[in-house]
């Protein structure tokens, strides 16, 4: 039988309803089924170039039409000793200007875990390259640590040795490390070795279009499965004048210091130098990972001029042929480009070539284009009637030499620029640079002008090609299909690269009005940061100032979500609770203006802490504990419905309506709560998805203990019981303990264990001491008038006393007629040997294989819980982080009067009269400061914006 095929109507409507994601997700795979290599999506961005020291900064800079050449600084060579307005004057330069990147002197060698004496031998680019691949990184979310042994790979451009050079005009300095700190391999295999990166590693050196080639091979790399993520870039100092010098003998350098590209007045280019890195993984797992995307990588390609009229001048046809092959390999046709960054020197003979080469590739697309398919040309970007027969002889080329047909047939003018016109030429870093600047104006939706264009270049014939010179701000047309782009870099040796770049596929985003909703819901996020010294913390804290301030359209939660996950975190930490990104910012500013700033700061060791776990027993629960949570995290709430749905079996009421009458049920009464039968099932649901929500955010307990009823949910956490067994053995026993007869007493006497001992000879079969909960917090427990007359022998001694509210006297000899219906009970589940250290309420101590057995658990039923032994066997044990989980925070008063003042740093997890979420930030925040290792990828999954 043959399949029964929708109509085209249906098939569209059904595409149409798909999410952004989803569609993306299906246009790989037509992508795949035409034979198309995926697109490589660029997820992260670090850049230091003249005038700007990251990605925003540098978007503010081209934004803002900003020319960051400068005369040359003293601190590299004394300009008026190597000047001369005469190019052919051995020795000397006529062109004083550049672009310059200040403090390239300075590094922190030991955040990367290098030896400061090795440093002093390693090539400043190599330092620069450190940084900005680490902030391009953080920058896309692969926080180095996590990468760590992955099939990352690392391609470096970088094509100058000044620092070697430096280095041999003494000889005498020659050291262990000055092969490896100078050699360019080290460029590229450093970063690997540092960061522990298993994916190919090699450094690039074509000359002006290194780092171009960096990105192609880095995408080859991962198109071949070679690399699963790669890093791609390139470096350029200017160190020494020598480069300088040789250039200004071949009259490559602009006198004035300005590249015009494209422009009449074009007189040569001028040298810039800065670090470009992108970090890039295939499309379809970028979706999936939901990370930031810039810009979509389509296609590229490499070719040489071989043998030409000179080494150094530029191949209209190579330049021709790498721009078709690119198209070709992108499967999209040139005609289908809005914009090109150009190599764009500046060069009066490197200009028309480029741009004639470029305007025959898409002459010839659009010949092939049907002319029905093309859009009306404006009058004012009309090219001459006769401009197809004045091609060059390459014009019978036709559409076969494109993968596709044009799906954005136009005859308007390709916009093109250069940002060498506001940073200069920066060498091997200039390709990268290039396509940072066309993925940030992809990202932002905007194109920007380029800079000292204001007559055409006479020997380049615009009114026959389709180009134009971007020369102002305009956003980008943006159709259903994002707009194409095109960077071209060609090294003055004769390799040519062309990159092809598509804007990040339209995924779903929130409207402002949904941010603000979710920021209400949420009200208040959590922001950290870190560094490795307090100084380096208060630097980090006022970059993010003056990043809010430029992006004013970022949400909170993005923020945080970049700041959280984003980064690697170090020991100098702080973390802030906050509702809106003035606050935000109002909070940033007072610290790093603070003098006292250290004040605010926590610093660790290298070493996570150990963490305790303390669950609480009953007495602690309250109408509406955890509500917030079961509404707004899904962790929480999974873990609780499954709790309520296995004691099913084993209540007459659903958990839930117990939990939760106004969510469940019609009405508000909650009395069963405090019905013992309820109460113990419901305090070990609560709890237990408590610690499955902290696991989940990465906080995990080195070791557990609990109070009573606590104790069973410590015994699950450790393995003990599996949570079917757990809840069952609650459920009955809180069954059990609830048919007894009513009756008793319990109080607490505030006083020391021996005191109550002796107090208690003569009753001891009738009073038993149910807990000690501190060196003079005491619960005693038993029949009524036995209980009395312990109190009263202990007031006669001015000891006070305060009855405790129950309906049974638990822990006491009246528990006996349960226990053997309970050893029943116990019989029919498996014990298992804990997997995390418990310490017994029975002993005391680190509990024992006979945690694992009936008897233990029959014992516990009328035994003495000892807290104040339980506690000082933590101490003794070097454990001090202890979490209460629980419904409040009961246990963390008790355990700090059981130890000497500031030995325990007690963090709650909830507290009646606070919004839950709100005091579970605030405890996260404190465990982050005290060093804990959060898994913020799991914190933020379900809220994954940046």
């Amino acid at each position: 039988m043959f399949r029964s095929m929708l109509p085209v109507d249906d098939i569209a409507k059904r595409i149409a309803n798909l999410s952004p994601e989803k569609r993306a997700l299906l246009e790989l795979q037509l992508q795949k089924r035409k034979g198309l290599k995926e697109p490589i999506a660029i997820i992260g961005i670090g850049c230091r170039f003249p005038g700007a020291s990251s990605p925003n900064s540098f978007w503010q800079l081209l934004k803002n039409g900003v020319d960051a050449i400068t005369a040359v600084p003293p601190d590299r060579w004394d300009i008026q000793k190597f000047y001369d307005a005469d190019p052919t004057a051995p020795g000397k330069m006529y062109c004083r200007y550049g672009g310059f990147l200040a403090h390239v002197d300075q590094f922190d060698p030991e955040f990367f875990g290098i030896a400061p004496r090795e440093a002093t031998y390693i090539d400043p680019q190599q330092r620069l390259l450190l940084e900005v691949i680490w902030e391009a990184l953080e920058d896309a979310g692969q926080v180095p640590s996590r990468i760590s042994g992955s099939q990352t790979g690392v391609f470096v451009g970088i094509s100058t040795h000044d620092y070697g050079q430096l280095l041999l005009q003494s000889p005498e300095v020659v050291d262990t490390y000055t092969n490896t700190g100078v050699a360019s391999t080290m460029a590229a295999n450093r970063i690997s070795y540092l960061l522990n990166l298993k994916g190919p590693s090699l450094t690039v050196d074509t000359a002006c279009s290194s780092s171009l080639v960096a990105v192609h091979l880095a995408c080859q790399s991962i198109w071949n499965g070679e690399s699963t993520v790669a890093i791609a870039g390139g470096v350029n100092l200017m160190l020494t004048p020598v480069v300088t010098v040789g250039l200004s003998k071949l009259t490559a350098l602009s006198p004035d210091g300005r590249c015009k590209a494209f422009d009449s007045r074009a007189n040569g280019f001028v040298r810039g130098e800065g670090a470009g890195v992108i970090v890039v993984k295939p499309l379809s797992k970028a979706l999936i990972d939901k990370d930031p995307i810039y810009a979509v990588i389509r296609g590229s390609a490499v070719n040489q001029d071989g043998r030409t009229n000179g080494l150094t001048a530029p191949n209209r046809d190579a330049q021709e042929a790498v721009l078709v092959s690119a198209y070709q390999h992108a499967g999209i046709s040139p005609s289908d480009v809005q914009y090109v960054e150009t190599h764009g020197t500046g060069t009066l003979l490197g200009d028309p070539i480029e741009a004639m080469a470029l305007g025959n590739v898409l002459k010839r697309a659009r010949k092939a284009v049907p002319k029905e398919n093309r859009e009306a040309v404006p009058k004012e970007h009309r090219s001459d009637n006769n401009s197809d027969n004045n091609s060059d002889n390459n014009s019978d080329n036709n559409s076969d030499n494109y993968g596709a047909l044009s799906t954005h047939p136009t005859n308007k003018p390709v916009a093109i620029g250069s940002v060498k016109s506001n940073i200069g030429h920066l060498e091997a870093a200039a390709g990268i640079a290039s396509l940072i600047k066309v993925a940030l104006s992809l990202k932002h939706q905007e194109r920007l002008p380029s800079l000292h264009f204001q007559e055409p270049n006479p020997h380049i014939p615009f009114d026959e090609l389709p180009l134009r010179v971007q020369q102002q701000r305009e956003p980008w047309p943006w159709d259903v299909i994002p707009p194409f782009a095109g960077v071209s870099s060609f090294g003055f040796g004769g390799t040519n690269a062309h990159v092809v770049l598509q804007g990040a596929p339209e995924l779903t985003k929130a409207t402002s009005n949904d941010r603000d909703q979710n920021d209400q819901d949420q009200n208040y996020h959590l922001f950290t940061l870190s560094a490795k010294t307090a100084t380096a913390l208060q630097t980090l804290g006022k970059r993010y100032i003056d990043f809010i301030a430029s992006e004013p359209s970022s949400t909170l939660a993005d923020i945080c979500l970049t700041s959280n996950k984003g980064r690697s975190h170090f020991n100098y930490r702080l973390a802030l609770l906050v509702q809106s990104t003035d606050q935000l910012q109002q909070q940033l500013t007072k610290l790093t203006e603070s003098e006292t700033i250290s004040d605010k700061i926590a610093q660790n060791s290298p070493t996570p802490p150990e963490i305790v776990f303390l669950f609480t027993g009953q007495g602690s629960q309250y109408s509406g504990m955890g509500r917030q949570l079961y509404e707004t995290q899904p962790i929480f709430r999974a873990t609780l419905d499954q709790c309520a749905e296995i004691l099913q079996s084993y209540l007459e009421q659903p958990l839930l309506d117990v939990l939760y009458p106004e969510i469940f049920t019609n009405n508000s009464d909650n009395s069963k709560l405090n019905q013992t039968a309820y109460t113990q099932p419901a305090l070990f649901a609560l709890e237990y998805s408590l610690a499955q929500l902290w696991r989940s955010w990465g906080i995990e307990p080195t070791v557990v203990m609990g109070h009573s009823v606590g104790e069973y949910v410590a015994a699950t956490v450790a393995g003990v019981f599996s949570l079917e067994d757990g809840l069952k053995l609650i459920a009955q026993r809180a069954r059990l303990m609830q048919q007894l007869p009513e009756g008793g007493e319990m109080a607490v006497v505030l006083t020391n264990e021996q005191q109550v001992t002796e107090a208690i000879q003569g009753v001891s079969d009738e009073v038993s001491i149910a807990a000690i909960n501190g060196p003079e917090n005491i619960v005693i427990s038993g029949e009524s008038e036995a209980v009395q007359t312990v109190i009263a022998r202990l007031r006669s001694q001015k000891v006070k006393s305060l009855k405790l509210p129950v309906s049974h006297a638990f822990h006491s000899a009246l528990m006996q007629p349960m226990v053997a219906d309970f050893a029943q009970v116990l019989s029919e589940i498996s014990l298992h040997p804990p997997q995390i250290e418990i310490i017994s309420n029975l002993t005391g101590k680190l509990a024992t294989a006979a945690i694992a057995t009936t008897e233990y658990w029959c014992d516990h039923v009328r035994g003495s819980v000892k807290f104040y032994q339980s506690m000082e066997t933590l101490y003794q044990q070097g454990y001090h982080l202890c979490v209460e989980v629980g419904p409040k925070p009961s246990l963390l008063g008790m355990g700090k009067a059981c130890l000497p003042k500031g030995k325990l740093t007690a963090i709650p997890s909830l507290r009646p009269g606070k919004p839950d979420s709100r005091q579970m930030l605030e405890s996260l925040a404190s465990l982050y400061k005290h060093g804990a290792s959060v898994d913020w990828g799991r914190f933020h999954q379900h809220n994954p914006r940046r």
